[in-house]
């Protein structure tokens, strides 16, 4: 099917009660037949669209949500809260509600004996790595982090920021940082390149673009992930790409790069999935079912 053509049916947008004082809007998309090979169950993931931490919607978020879903996943988007109005931990707060949300949910929405992960673009990628840690911390298991072009250092100072003629105080994305982090600069989940344990969190796929400006940063967390002994995939995607601009645009789903990133999530999920084998029902009369095992259960 044409990506620039899906029907609307393809998702639908509602309200979800987390348990916050309003409800939060999101948008399911289902998942594309075939995608991941499986029949009754899906990967199911929680994505935060990008935006500098100050914009960004479902409408944005479209292209990332999609190429999750053509990946063979169940994929839930969430309008998170926006910066300045609502700094940090605003936006990390509603995900991680969402997330015990969906945990309870997540067999009616991507069937019995699903995982969970998180995904992100650039500064959703903040959040969902910000959330993989947080997750971490609560003992809510987590069967991976998807992170595209990753905004994960305020302090700007890398390589390929200068390349890109980004970094400078008046950018899109030093505003956005400047917004975002109010006095909580140095908190691990509001800059995860920064956190000082990194041990444990969830495995990783990390893709950055050769002319993305956020490719240093995206590098040097995926390494400093592996140092902490987390399985991580790193792709470096050949420019050009446009990310992480090109990352909103739904035009992009066209692109030589999504031919290259789409077989990596789809194995990604898939190995996250074969983690988390199919709930067992027990014949008629042997007791109470299983619960639903397995090392990445989520």
């Amino acid at each position: 099917m044409n990506a620039l053509t899906l029907p609307t049916a393809a998702w639908r947008d509602t309200l979800v009660d987390a348990g916050l004082d309003a409800p939060l809007a999101v948008r399911i998309h289902g998942a594309v037949d075939g995608a991941c090979g499986a029949k009754t169950r899906r990967p199911l993931v929680l994505h935060l669209p990008g935006g500098s931490f100050t914009g960004g919607d479902l409408d944005s978020g479209l292209p990332t949500a999609r190429l999750l879903a053509q990946s063979g996943a169940v994929v839930v988007s969430l309008d998170y809260p926006k910066a300045p109005a609502q700094p940090f931990p605003a936006a990390l707060q509603a995900a991680g509600a969402l997330l015990r949300w969906l945990r309870r949910a997540r067999t009616r929405l991507a069937g019995a004996g699903t995982a969970l992960w998180v995904a992100g673009e650039e500064a959703g990628a903040n959040l969902a790595a910000g959330l993989a840690l947080w997750a971490r911390d609560q003992g809510l298991p987590l069967a991976g982090q998807v992170l595209l072009s990753p905004l994960l250092d305020p302090c700007m100072a890398t390589a390929s920021l200068r390349e890109a003629g980004q970094g400078c105080g008046d950018c899109s994305i030093a505003r956005g940082w400047v917004a975002y982090l109010g006095r909580q600069g140095d908190h691990p989940y509001a800059a995860p390149l920064h956190a000082a344990r990194l041990a444990h969190v969830a495995p990783a796929l990390v893709a950055v673009g050769e002319d993305d400006p956020l490719r240093d940063e995206g590098l040097a967390y995926a390494q400093a992930l592996q140092a902490a002994g987390v399985a991580v995939q790193t792709r470096r995607l050949a420019g050009p790409t446009g990310w992480p601009w090109a990352l909103s645009r739904l035009s992009s789903l066209q692109a030589p790069w999504v031919a290259e990133l789409r077989p990596v999530l789809q194995a990604f999920l898939a190995e996250g999935l074969a983690c988390c084998p199919p709930v067992r029902r027990p014949a008629r009369g042997a007791g109470h079912p299983a619960p639903e095992a397995g090392p990445s259960a989520a």
